[in-house]
């Protein structure tokens, strides 16, 4: 079966890294949307065209979804994953990707109480009973982020931390806050120029980080494949 899924991401930062390496040996290729270039989208009519892809899957970004000078690419994002649910087309977000599903299922999006940025473990929700695979529980992940979302109604709450919800599963598609996708390479480059500013002002710094990000990506690569797993089943597409 060819599978395709659309893959949107900031200009330059749109390597879906350890998800991307599982998704690819489970048989998915991918088409791009820059968020940059939103006018230049494909469109049917007076709807995104999805042209023929089974899954949008959404990367993190440095934007908030509340900025108003991003405001265009944001809603442009936004009708994309609209269409695609309308169509009964899975959505996979992470992190900012997250943020937006649940802004599409009429959840909201604010600072968060803190930010977390680092490698840190992720709380089973009361709420999620059996829902969530027990490797979302077994290490940490990455993250890097100082927004929070809501869990829009109709979504189960599946994980949280202290500076709010961490997934959520509405029907077919899945939000994630924490970066499943994170490599050594993606660290780094989030590391570069105001990245560095933002891990001194975090209590940490870019060689403690890597090392860090070296330690764990045997673990979080394993982790990776088995939570990418059970994101392709509650989309649909089993084995």
């Amino acid at each position: 079966m060819v599978v395709r899924a659309v893959l949107i991401g900031n200009a330059g930062d749109t390597d879906p890294g350890l998800v991307g390496r599982a998704m690819r040996r489970a048989g998915w290729s991918f088409t791009e949307r820059i968020r940059e270039l939103h006018p230049t989208w494909p469109r049917a009519a007076d709807a995104p065209d999805l042209e023929g892809a089974d899954l949008v899957v959404s990367l993190g970004s440095g934007w908030s979804a509340y900025w108003d000078d991003v405001a265009d690419p944001v809603r442009a994002e936004q009708e994309l994953m609209r269409a695609a649910l309308d169509a009964g087309v899975p959505v996979f977000g992470i992190c900012f990707g997250a943020q937006q599903l649940s802004t599409v299922l009429g959840g909201t999006v604010s600072r968060a109480p803190r930010a977390e940025i680092g490698w840190c473990t992720v709380d089973p929700a009361l709420e999620s009973g059996s829902g969530a695979p027990a490797v979302m529980f077994e290490g940490p992940w990455m993250q890097w982020h100082y927004d929070a979302f809501t869990v829009p109604s109709g979504a189960t709450l599946l994980a949280q931390s202290d500076a709010g919800p961490q997934a959520f599963v509405h029907q077919r598609s899945v939000g994630l806050q924490f970066h499943p996708e994170a490599t050594e390479s993606i660290v780094a480059q989030w590391s570069r120029d105001e990245g560095a500013d933002e891990l001194t002002a975090a209590g940490t710094d870019v060689e403690s980080l890597l090392d860090q990000t070296r330690a764990e990506l045997g673990s979080a690569r394993r982790r990776c494949d088995a939570l990418v797993t059970w994101v392709l089943e509650t989309a649909g597409f089993g084995r």
